[in-house]
């Protein structure tokens, strides 16, 4: 299971301002998402070259921030994904139009598909990564009966955090922050379902949030509880091995 802030879009990531957060150094603009022989995506690369996922700190709205200045020389082969063609067996049968990543550990969430298997959904079809055989370099091979499967690009990604209005995004972190306090390791997914409706009703009350908003927040918190607690030590593990890398690069 992913994190919920940490899914975003390719589209959402290209062409953001890319700093070093530690000095405020402007590094470029973000010119390319790149992946691994897996799938995975391991490097994005500015004007001034490659950096490694593990350096992002933050993608917020308008910037990428980096824990450090660090540029590296990829030691396998990478490629992009994007526009990369998508076939059933040896049949053409699309492209990648956009795909959702996880930026802390390069994992695919989901890929925007184009062309004729996407028809059927408007031009645009959401295919889960369960659905890929195969990652080569010229093409993403999925399986005979992926197109059973496909959902259109709103019923696909609403659960995804990059697709959340700004409003409802503010109603999940208040509400997250809030529950931090209410919510042990160890309670079960049960005990998580009253305490998020406990904090929706709280706020309800207020009668300052629109209930449908609250509604899809508390909703989105009950499906995603569980990452939101392992969200803050998967971030110091990489803030640890991004300044490791800083540093044998300081180093060499």
């Amino acid at each position: 299971m992913n994190s919920m802030e940490q899914i975003i879009r390719r589209s959402q990531v290209v062409g953001l301002l890319a700093l070093d957060g530690s000095t405020a150094t402007a590094l470029g603009t973000v010119e390319e998402i790149w992946v691994d022989p897996t799938g995975r995506v391991c490097y994005f690369t500015s004007q001034q070259g490659y950096t490694p996922l593990e350096q992002i700190s933050l993608i917020g709205p308008d910037a990428l921030l980096t824990y450090s200045t660090v540029f590296a020389t990829p030691l396998t082969p990478i490629s992009s994904l994007y526009r990369r063609t998508v076939r059933i067996g040896n049949r053409e049968v699309g492209w990648i139009e956009d795909f959702l990543f996880d930026w802390e550990t390069g994992a695919i969430a989901a890929y925007i598909l184009g062309g004729s298997i996407a028809e059927p959904w408007g031009g645009r079809a959401v295919l889960l990564p369960e659905d890929v055989e195969a990652i080569d370099v010229d093409a993403v091979v999925v399986k005979e009966d992926a197109p059973q499967r496909l959902k259109s690009e709103a019923e696909g990604l609403k659960n995804f955090w990059s697709e959340k209005s700004r409003q409802v995004k503010q109603l999940i972190q208040r509400m997250g922050d809030r529950l931090k306090a209410l919510v042990g390791p160890q309670d079960p997914p049960e005990v998580v379902r009253v305490k998020v409706k406990q904090v929706r009703d709280e706020l309800a009350k207020g009668g300052k949030f629109d209930l449908s908003l609250l509604d899809e927040a508390a909703e989105f918190l009950q499906h995603k509880w569980e990452t939101w607690q392992h969200r803050l030590s998967r971030a110091a593990q990489r803030m640890q091995a991004a300044l490791q890398a800083a540093w044998e690069k300081l180093t060499e």
